[in-house]
């Protein structure tokens, strides 16, 4: 009656929503400020005032809200252009910037425009879940390669030993959701020495493709190293649902490194699958916004300052974790190889946590820690509790 794929995939679903809902029903249950609930990430400082200011400037702007081109508006997209130029040093121009609404749906476009039936994507295992779906909307198969245990770096000669003749591209994600990891530019360039040589042997190219919604939430002095000016076949897909705390308003953009044989095609095509998938063109009141906001980021310090509360609870109940870098998760190794049983049971202590077999890294569980410092202090004697019935 419906379609099999879809009514297939119902099952697996999200595990982030899953348990986003089961912290609900705790909530009416025992109250919410009795529920510790790490589920969602969703950013829960106000966007800075400057774009509330910004965002009422424009708004009576004449023609605002109308349509304007699908790529979006040209001023904005060579706005964007000049920042990622001054930023990485690649030649970007206007024409090579894409607006859309959010990271999912820059993926999505471009995993449409450039996976055949059969291609294989390779992405780095933990991962954000829902590349599951963006890649095998499109006839693709993904394949999962794990980092390396314990730091999640990239494991180079892993990657390797997974490209097959039917790779078409690897998904980078850094920082990392779920780990925070930020991948070194050692790695990095390791791994563009392999893509090279793998196009020279084979005449066969590999795109890379970077998520990088978390690129602005970094700690420690800790630079992400700028995956344009590594990757020749580079195609960095953003947003500013994290940096500037706009989740709800779904707007970023796609950016094709000029370098890719092809490029102006590969934008004419994304420009299509932005119409024909249905997003038809980003928001053009809030295109207009954060072109004025591409350097500000909402909420660093009290991120930093949640991470390191939430990581000592973590070590003095004793989890094990590593420290992350970036974004704002922390994922530790659950203390039984059940990972998913472990997140269960943490329900009865009224912790809300996501399982690390939804990443793709069984053993392991996700905190999202943009919630209040309140309820990170008010968790530990539940962290503890729970870590003693293992």
């Amino acid at each position: 009656m419906f379609s099999d794929r879809i009514v297939g995939s119902l099952a697996g679903g999200s595990a982030i929503r899953a348990m986003f809902e089961q912290g609900n029903i705790l909530k009416k249950k025992y109250g919410a400020e009795n529920v510790y609930d790490f589920a969602l990430g969703n950013p829960d400082p106000e966007p800075p005032q400057s774009v509330i200011e910004d965002l009422k400037r424009y708004a009576s702007e004449p023609g605002i809200h109308k349509y304007m081109a699908n790529a979006g508006y040209p001023d904005v997209r060579a706005k964007i252009a000049s920042y990622l130029k001054k930023e990485t040093g690649v030649d970007f121009s206007g024409d090579n910037i894409i607006m859309v609404t959010g990271a999912a749906a820059g993926l999505s476009i471009t995993m449409d425009s450039i996976l055949n039936p059969g291609d294989e994507v390779i992405v780095i295992a933990p991962f954000f879940g829902e590349y599951r779906g963006y890649v095998s909307n499109f006839g693709g198969k993904i394949v999962p390669v794990p980092s390396v245990p314990g730091t999640f770096q990239l494991d180079v000669e892993a990657i390797e030993k997974a490209i097959t003749d039917k790779t078409k591209a690897i998904i980078l994600n850094s920082p990392n959701n779920p780990s925070g990891a930020v991948y070194t530019e050692e790695s990095l360039r390791a791994l563009n020495a392999v893509l090279e040589r793998v196009e020279k042997e084979k005449s066969h190219t590999i795109y890379v493709v970077s998520d990088e919604p978390y690129v602005k939430i970094v700690y420690d002095g800790v630079k992400v190293p700028a995956i344009s000016a590594i990757f020749s076949n580079s195609i960095v897909v953003n947003s500013f649902s994290k940096s500037l705390a706009l989740p709800g308003e779904r707007i970023g953009y796609v950016a094709i490194n000029p370098a890719i044989e092809g490029a102006s095609i590969l934008a004419d095509a994304m420009i299509f699958c932005n119409r024909t998938l249905g997003f038809v063109n980003a928001p053009g009141l809030f295109q207009k916004v954060v072109a004025e906001h591409l350097d500000d980021v909402a909420g660093l310090e009290a991120y930093k300052e949640r991470r390191d509360a939430l990581y000592e609870i973590l070590i003095d109940t004793g989890y094990e974790c590593e420290k992350p870098q970036g974004a704002f998760y922390l994922f530790p190794k659950a203390p039984i190889e059940d990972d998913v049983a472990f997140c269960k049971k943490a329900l009865e202590h009224r912790l809300v946590l996501v399982s690390g077999t939804g990443f793709g890294y069984p053993g392991y569980f996700r905190l999202a820690y943009c919630v209040s410092m309140d309820t990170i202090k008010n968790s530990k004697e539940s962290f503890a509790a729970l870590r003693k019935e293992f």
